[in-house]
């Protein structure tokens, strides 16, 4: 597959959806260059003049839009049903999301319904203008309308993610600012001392402010040790009011880093939820994507983890929540293999349910050696994600927050389960932007969003950032300079 253009203003829309519909491959670009002979397989073309816009196949005319520059999203929106048109026509296939790319499809219902749009006009406006199916509509709508009516209104709130950028091995997906803990052990305290001085930056700029939600990630947060967890919780509690806090997540993560006198810390320290995250309960795989603990770790984990909570609420403190990630889409895995992973978290019976679709993203492992795996299976499909709900449904869930990635198997979504009551407040605001994030620590970024004349969330205003650096050894040197960029992007 070919994709040849001459204006490299629409090669990002033009690239993501011709590869939504040849999964598996990587189409190849020609900006402004001919093709080589040996290289003339299917050719998608598009010819951008001043006022418009051809697309050929092949060599064959098949469509032209014109060119709105005072409106460049609904010409890129046209470009995109152009493109989807034909090549449904080509493929004999559709894709669930239509012409969607973005990562956060529910922020159009979102909008909408706050904007007292009725759910009909927020129908009939996804379907005309990025050709989605009925069902994946129906699903962002009532994700959006639950959202809604979980988080409320947020006004003054923010809400805080703290970064640990360690993991035990890096996994052949993973694209996140993560180093692996054994050749970064050393550091770890002199970068947990870099940490707690962002948190306490926090305590001071935000004391007028209502602190929400706190999310620990990474990373793996569970490869700090026991004494540090103590030493890092106690830093928050000491700096920052937690008195309005309605949630504190630590995503534990890997099975192998999770032991019970961490577990103990967090339970001591009243954590309202943990993750322990399997991707999969095949042994296999787990050692093709360089995870290296057994499927019976993760099942001695969470039922550490369990023994551990239950344990706290006896000495008076909450216990946890638990949540279990899952990826659907992994190499070599087929329905039959995601369906057995399926039965294995039922035995579990988690509080929440987390299923990602695999998105091959630019900096892993798994895109940087494709050439290693490109003949391994990669299946999934609406058949997978009708098992994953189904899963859900018995175990008492239902849709909370969903979001996509570029690049995503089977042009599908990630998307968190949970009974009512037990939602995930904070991947609920960092999806849809509904409050200030203030990121700290290695390879985190801040985001400030819009305010309407009365101070709430406006979400048709474009959201601010600031990244720290990602690099541990540069962040640690430059932490003053991190917290400046903050007190800039936050000023008063």
């Amino acid at each position: 597959m070919n994709l040849k253009i001459n204006n490299e203003s629409f090669l990002y829309d033009a690239y993501g959806l011709v590869q939504a519909f040849y999964p598996g491959e990587k189409p190849k670009v020609y900006l402004n260059k001919e093709i080589e002979e040996e290289n003339k397989d299917t050719t998608i073309e598009l010819l951008v003049e001043s006022d418009s816009i051809e697309m050929n196949v092949d060599g064959e005319k098949k469509g032209e839009i014109s060119i709105d520059e005072s409106n460049r999203p609904d010409t890129k929106n046209r470009l995109k049903r152009l493109i989807y048109q034909v090549l449904e026509q080509k493929t004999k296939h559709t894709l669930p999301w239509g012409t969607l790319t973005g990562i956060r499809p529910t922020k159009i219902p979102l909008k909408k319904l706050k904007n007292k749009e009725s759910e009909e006009e927020v129908r009939l406006f996804m379907k005309e203008t990025y050709l989605c199916s009925d069902e994946k509509i129906s699903l962002a709508t009532e994700i959006a309308k639950r959202e809604l009516s979980v988080v409320g209104e947020m006004g003054n709130k923010y809400a805080l993610y703290i970064g640990i950028p360690f993991c035990p091995s890096i996994c052949l997906y993973c694209s996140f600012s993560s180093y692996p803990l054994g050749l970064y052990k050393d550091k770890t305290d002199a970068y947990l001392d870099a940490l707690i001085k962002e948190i306490a930056f926090c305590g001071g700029h935000f004391k007028d402010r209502v602190l929400d939600t706190i999310y620990m990630g990474g990373g793996t947060p569970s490869s700090l040790s026991a004494s540090q967890f103590e030493r890092l919780l106690s830093a928050v509690e000491e700096h920052l009011d937690l008195s309005h806090l309605r949630e504190f997540t630590v995503e534990a993560g890997r099975p192998d880093s999770i032991t019970r006198d961490k577990l103990e810390v967090l339970a001591n320290h009243n954590i309202d939820r943990i993750s322990i995250n399997p991707q999969t309960m095949h042994q296999k795989t787990l050692d093709l994507i360089g995870r290296f603990h057994s499927v019976e770790q993760i099942r001695e984990a969470y039922a550490m983890a369990r023994e551990v909570s239950l344990e706290a609420k006896t000495r008076g403190k909450k216990g946890f929540l638990i949540n279990m990630d899952l990826i659907v889409g992994l190499p070599g895995e087929s329905k039959e293999d995601v369906a057995y992973t399926l039965s294995e978290i039922k035995k579990m019976a988690p509080d929440n349910l987390t299923v990602h679709s695999l998105a091959i993203k630019r900096s892993s492992r798994l895109n940087i050696q494709w050439e290693d795996y490109e003949n391994e299976v990669f299946e999934n499909s609406d058949d997978i994600m009708v098992m994953v709900h189904k899963c859900a449904k018995e175990l008492g869930m239902s849709p909370y927050y969903m979001y996509r990635q570029k690049q995503i198997s089977g042009n599908l979504e990630n998307i968190g389960f949970s009974p009512e009551g037990k939602e995930c407040l904070y991947n609920i605001e960092i999806m849809e932007e509904l409050c200030d994030i203030v990121a700290l620590g290695a390879g985190s970024a801040c985001k400030k969003v819009g305010r309407d004349n009365k101070g709430g969330v406006d979400l048709k205003t474009k959201v601010e950032r600031c990244e720290n650096v990602k690099d541990v050894d540069l962040y640690m040197e430059r932490i003053d300079e991190m917290i400046e960029r903050k007190r800039q992007l936050y000023q008063l």
